[in-house]
């Protein structure tokens, strides 16, 4: 367990010094948050053809308002904390690979509802979006990361089937 633990931490502190360098945050970052306001504001636009996408901003063509994705809003310290746990666990690499890209499509998947659902509370209320964009959401998508871990862990079968790693 302390080795588990230790591999975590020292995974987890790694992915986070490299997502701050500006290097990480212009090139994957910056990317991938604009990537998911086109993704999220495309499938807004389907039912709702007020909807603007500028860069990681997602606005009303009609009234202004609009919300924008920053770092930190973007699932990716959520993947991140998912990608360590599975990494350090002992497991197969086949399984840590396919437990990592479907885990993180699940996290991004529950993030698209997340930033459309807080885009109409806004716009409904400012209150809403505070309490769902500060407590509701944060909670909810670390909760996603931790059940998506525990049911990777699940599949992988007892731990006794699995072979022993000192």
């Amino acid at each position: 367990m302390r080795r588990y633990a230790l591999i975590y931490l020292v995974v987890l502190v790694a992915f986070f010094v490299l997502e701050t360098t500006p290097w990480a945050q212009a090139f994957t970052v910056g990317t991938w948050t604009q990537f998911l306001a086109e993704v999220s504001g495309g499938l807004m636009q389907w039912f709702d053809g007020k909807v603007v996408v500028q860069g990681s901003n997602i606005r009303n063509g009609q009234t202004g308002y609009a919300v924008s994705i920053k770092a930190g809003c973007n699932g990716v310290e959520a993947a991140m904390i998912l990608a360590a746990a599975i990494l350090a666990y002992p497991a197969p690499w086949g399984r840590k690979l396919l437990g990592m890209a479907v885990g993180v499509m699940a996290i991004q998947l529950l993030n698209i509802i997340r930033i459309i659902s807080l885009y109409y509370l806004g716009e409904w209320s400012e209150k809403a979006l505070t309490i769902a964009h500060l407590y509701v959401w944060p909670g909810l998508i670390i909760l996603d990361a931790l059940i998506i871990f525990l049911v990777w862990m699940h599949w992988l079968g007892k731990p006794s089937a699995r072979p022993a790693v000192s």
